[in-house]
């Protein structure tokens, strides 16, 4: 296994490359596995992003930093920057994750990126892997909205509404289907003010509405500009639904 090109990409080179093949060692591939190291990789990035939020946003307060740094530590942005760093190709997996496609799961890509953290540390030190993070985070901190990060659709919707002064949207069940354990709900999202309106379904009346007030955002991107204002706000807030961090699926 070529290392060399995932080091270059991470901006660090081991002096032990044994504790970079750890942290890419899925538990289904051998008994010496990465757990551990994600388990420590965890701590170290919670740290890390606390500290360059801490000195980046002087004047947020703890509990929006909680919220910033919980979307950007959540297993989608891990797996994001897994992405970049095109951490796929250089995964260990046992067979069966191999032919279920393993590679690609989001899970096993945000723990292997937290343990190869881990193993900066180990390898090195804390400032060192600190400077690890700070540079894969870079692109991520430099584009997104604070003012939205974190916050789900429907947050995001009534904030939207009530800067431009417009009613609430109103949230109706058009049908549930399935059986009692299992249920699937259909629900509208309406601003009558706008004639806006989307329909979404999903396992809870919570996810449906969440669903449909993103679908909802989508659409006043295109048309609040022309009604009133200026669009670079809904432009944000639309695209921070594109991060993992938008809709959540909870049960009912």
């Amino acid at each position: 296994m070529n290392l060399t090109q995932l080091e270059t990409r991470l901006g660090y080179k081991f002096k032990d490359q044994r504790l970079l093949i750890q942290a890419l060692t899925h538990r289904s591939h051998s008994a010496m596995h990465n757990e551990r190291f994600e388990f420590l990789g965890d701590s170290i990035l919670n740290f890390a992003v606390a500290a360059i939020l801490f000195h980046q946003l002087p004047n947020v307060d703890e509990g929006d930093l909680s919220r910033i740094r919980a979307s950007l530590v959540k297993q989608g942005t891990l797996a994001d920057i897994a992405g970049r760093l095109d951490l796929s190709h250089f995964l260990r997996l046992g067979e069966g994750e191999l032919k279920s496609g393993g590679f690609r799961r989001p899970s096993i890509l945000a723990d292997a990126v937290e343990a190869i953290f881990g193993a900066i540390y180990l390898d090195s030190n804390s400032d060192r892997a600190h400077e690890v993070i700070k540079s894969l985070y870079r692109p991520i901190l430099e584009t997104v909205d604070f003012n939205t990060l974190g916050k789900d659709a429907k947050t995001l919707l009534q904030e939207v509404l009530q800067g431009r002064k417009f009613a609430l949207p109103a949230y109706n069940v058009i049908a549930t289907s399935g059986a009692a354990h299992d249920q699937q709900f259909e629900v509208e999202c309406l601003i009558a003010e706008l004639d806006v309106r989307a329909q979404a379904s999903g396992s809870s009346r919570r996810a449906a509405e969440q669903a449909a007030a993103a679908l909802v955002l989508a659409q006043l991107e295109q048309i609040l500009p022309k009604k009133k204002g200026s669009a670079k706000q809904v432009r944000k807030v639309a695209a921070q639904l594109s991060l993992p961090v938008a809709v959540e699926q909870d049960r009912k």
